[in-house]
């Protein structure tokens, strides 16, 4: 199945798509392409508000693109996997025994999934600038990435749990 209908599918059922996807099995190349995937699609999204920047202040907007392209490249992926190493420990002390990889899966897939809505909200701010709008657009996006999150962890949580009484 393709990442488009997978990402278009999470927004109607996302714990069937967590599950596939855990069910694919523990593939550390996979989820690492959808969090540069999704890495990928947040640096698309702030070109429009750089670029808007640039032409109000009158800068160069390749400083500003160098500086996005090396946080969401660089950095974000980084503070990403912490982030799920926090969650995965968490998880641990909450004696919920989900995997480290399912940890990580669900919350790179989750950003991955709900990116689409970050698109819109860097086009929003590219074409408006600062607006109710942009913040809406904003309140969507976490909105979906906690419930798409929130879907994965639980998914995981119920492929231990069934892993671990049919042993």
């Amino acid at each position: 199945m393709s990442i488009a209908h997978s990402m278009a599918e999470t927004y109607f059922a996302p714990h069937r798509v967590a599950l596939r996807h855990l069910r694919a099995g523990p593939r550390e190349d996979r989820a690492l392409a959808m969090l540069m995937g999704g890495c990928a699609l947040a640096l698309l999204s702030r070109l429009p508000p750089l670029a808007r920047q640039a032409q109000i202040e009158g800068t160069d907007s390749a400083q500003l693109f160098g500086g996005a392209l090396l946080g969401w490249i660089t950095l974000a992926p980084l503070g990403l996997y912490a982030l799920a190493l926090l969650c995965w420990l968490l998880l641990w002390v909450l004696r919920c025994r989900v995997s480290p990889f399912a940890a990580r899966l669900a919350l790179f897939w989750a950003f991955l999934a709900a990116s689409p809505l970050l698109l819109l909200r860097g086009l929003l701010e590219g074409l408006a600038g600062p607006s109710p709008w942009v913040d809406l657009a904003g309140l969507f996006w976490w909105g979906a990435f906690l419930c798409f999150w929130g879907a994965g962890i639980l998914a995981a949580a119920r492929t231990a749990l069934i892993t671990k009484t049919t042993l």
